[in-house]
C-alpha cells in the first residue's frame, strides 16, 4: 500500500486517517530518516492564534470556512478556537498524521490544512485528534501504532456522506518540489474496492487509498484553490502514468 500512494504522488495529502497505518518499525525511529525523533513542541505549534486560525479556513472555499469551526493545536492537542455553524470543521495537520514508517513523521513544517464536512467531523476527526494527544504527550510512533490497533477512534468506519476539501495554496505536505502538492477534495468510504469509483486508471481524475478493510479514501484534484486561483501546474497524471512530486 505504501509505495502505491507514492507513485500516486499522493501520499502527502493522506493526512487523515493513518492512525490505522500498521507499523512494527518506523522510519521516523531511525536516525537515517531527516527527522529521526520528535522536535521540540514549539516548533509544531503556531504562535498567532490568527494566523493558524485563518490558515485553517483555507482549507476551503470562503462561502463554506466563513461559517466553519476552527480547532487549533494546543500544547496538548486540538482546541475549539471558534464553533460551526455550518457542520464543518476546519483545522491545520501536522506531520504525525502521516503513516508510521513515512521519513517526514516528525517533519516539523508540515502543514495541512484541512477542512471536513458533518459525516466527516464525527467519524474522521476523531482519529486525528487522538494522534495530536499522543504525539504532544511524547508517544513514539511504534507506541502510536500499537495504540491504533485497539483504539475505537483509529477503527471508525466512516459515515455517508464524510468528505473533506484541501485547497489551500498555503499548505505544506512534504518537503518535495511541490510540497502543497494539488487542490483537491477527499471524500472517505466504508472499506471498498477502488476500481468502484473507477480510480487509479489512466485518463481517470480519481485517486484512491485502501486504508484498511473498514475506510477507503478517494482523492479528486481539481484546478483552483480556495482563494479561486487556478493552480499553476498541469492536473495529476493517472496511476498508470507514475505521476510523483
Amino acid at each position: 500500500m505504501n509505495a502505491k500512494l507514492r507513485r500516486l504522488g499522493v501520499i502527502q495529502a493522506l493526512v487523515m486517517t493513518f492512525a490505522l497505518y500498521p507499523a512494527t518499525q518506523s522510519w521516523a525511529d531511525n536516525a537515517s530518516s531527516p527527522y529521526p525523533k520528535m522536535a521540540p513542541v514549539n516548533q509544531y505549534l503556531i504562535a498567532d492564534r490568527n494566523a493558524e486560525i485563518a490558515l485553517a479556513r483555507s482549507a476551503a472555499p470562503p462561502s463554506i470556512s466563513d461559517n466553519a469551526g476552527v480547532m487549533i493545536l494546543g500544547a496538548h492537542g486540538f482546541e475549539t478556537a471558534s464553533k460551526s455553524t455550518n457542520g464543518f470543521v476546519c483545522i491545520v495537520e501536522r506531520a504525525w498524521d502521516k503513516p508510521f514508517d513515512d521519513p517526514e513523521f516528525w517533519n516539523p513544517k508540515m502543514r495541512g490544512p484541512v477542512c471536513m464536512n458533518d459525516a466527516s467531523v464525527r467519524t474522521v476527526l476523531p482519529m486525528i485528534l487522538e494522534r495530536a494527544q499522543w504525539a504532544l504527550s511524547g508517544a513514539s510512533p511504534a507506541e502510536m501504532s500499537e495504540r491504533s490497533k485497539t483504539s475505537a477512534s483509529a477503527n471508525m468506519t466512516p459515515a455517508t456522506g464524510a468528505m473533506s476539501f484541501m485547497m489551500s495554496k498555503q499548505q505544506y505536505l512534504s518537503d518535495s518540489p511541490h510540497p502543497e502538492w494539488h487542490p483537491h477534495v477527499m471524500f472517505f468510504s466504508p472499506g471498498i474496492d477502488g476500481s468502484e469509483w473507477g480510480a487509479d486508471v489512466k485518463g481517470s481524475p480519481v485517486f484512491s487509498a485502501a486504508i484498511s478493510s473498514q475506510l477507503t479514501m478517494f482523492f479528486i484534484p481539481i484546478r483552483k484553490w480556495s482563494d479561486g486561483t487556478l493552480a499553476d501546474y498541469d492536473p495529476p497524471a493517472g496511476s498508470s502514468e507514475h505521476h510523483q512530486h
